[in-house]
This record gives structure tokens, C-alpha cells and sequence, in this order.
């Protein structure tokens, strides 16, 4: 019964991230503090890979330590660039900066402190994975992590 449950969920998950097409307008704070416009993470006209996270979700965690592990390779092979969104509260938004430098995740890692993005972009579980052309236009979206998925994202970029 609980697993059907969760089909369910994830399934209507699924269907309202598809129903976003393109990458929303929302306010994304730095971890400098400095306030900036979703839209301008198309700025380099390179593809975006967005990952909503948590300090305190595991799975999240492990996509992102698999992201930094490929970085290097994956550059060699494809322009695109990666930004790491934090849903954290209010409660422990003050440690993500920390959280982060201390993985030594080589990509973007900005700050969603009102969540506007993640409804604007439909997510309710994360981690939620969107790959978006340099136009703006949302091409994959994936809910949850398991390893090794991290290669799928590679070919959706290599196709682009």
C-alpha cells in the first residue's frame, strides 16, 4: 500500500514538472547574499544542469559528491555548467555555505531561502534534477537519485 502510495506521488510529481516548459522568472540569493534572476543562469549560453538539494538529504548529497567526481572528465567532453539549489529553511540555510565548501563541489550552489523557485519549477521531492537548454527550455527532468544515474545526465547533455 505505501509503495503504491509513493508511485502515486512521484508520479503526479513527475507530471507537474513536465508541465513547466521553460526555466521561470524567481529571485536565487549567492551564498555572497547577493540576489539574482533564475534567467540569468542561461547567461554563458551553455546548458544548465539544476539540482535541488537539502543539507539534510542523503541522496542529495551523494548526487552532487558524484557530479564533483565526474566534473573534470565531463567538461572535456561537453560545455554545460552546473547550479546546486538549496531548499534549506531558515533554520539551517546558515550552514549550506560550509556544507558546501567543504565537499568541494566545483559548480554553483545558490540559495533558494523563499523556495519561489522550487514552486515555480513544480518540486516536491528532492532531489529534483532539471537539465535546460541554453534558450531556456526545460529537456529532462529526474526525481531521486540512485548511483550511477548521474550518467544518464551526460547523454541528455551530449544530445543537446
Amino acid at each position: 500500500m505505501k509503495k503504491n502510495l509513493l508511485l502515486g506521488l512521484l508520479s503526479l510529481a513527475v507530471a507537474g514538472a513536465s508541465a513547466q516548459t521553460r526555466l521561470p522568472e524567481a529571485q536565487l540569493h549567492t551564498l555572497q547574499g547577493q540576489t539574482i534572476n533564475a534567467q540569468s543562469l542561461l547567461s554563458d549560453g551553455v546548458p544548465v544542469v539544476i539540482s535541488f538539494w537539502s543539507t539534510i538529504c542523503k541522496p542529495c548529497i551523494e548526487e552532487l559528491n558524484a557530479f564533483r567526481d565526474q566534473w573534470t572528465k565531463w567538461q572535456k567532453e561537453v560545455n554545460f555548467k552546473i547550479v546546486a539549489v538549496s531548499v534549506d529553511d531558515a533554520r539551517s540555510v546558515g550552514r549550506v555555505r560550509t556544507f558546501a565548501s567543504s565537499r568541494e563541489w566545483p559548480f554553483t550552489v545558490l540559495l533558494d531561502k523563499n523556495q519561489d523557485f522550487k514552486r515555480a519549477l513544480n518540486v516536491n521531492t528532492i532531489p529534483q534534477l532539471y537539465i535546460i537548454e541554453a534558450d531556456g527550455k526545460i529537456v529532462y527532468s529526474h526525481i531521486g537519485y540512485t548511483p550511477g544515474s548521474e550518467t544518464k545526465v551526460l547523454e541528455v547533455l551530449k544530445s543537446l
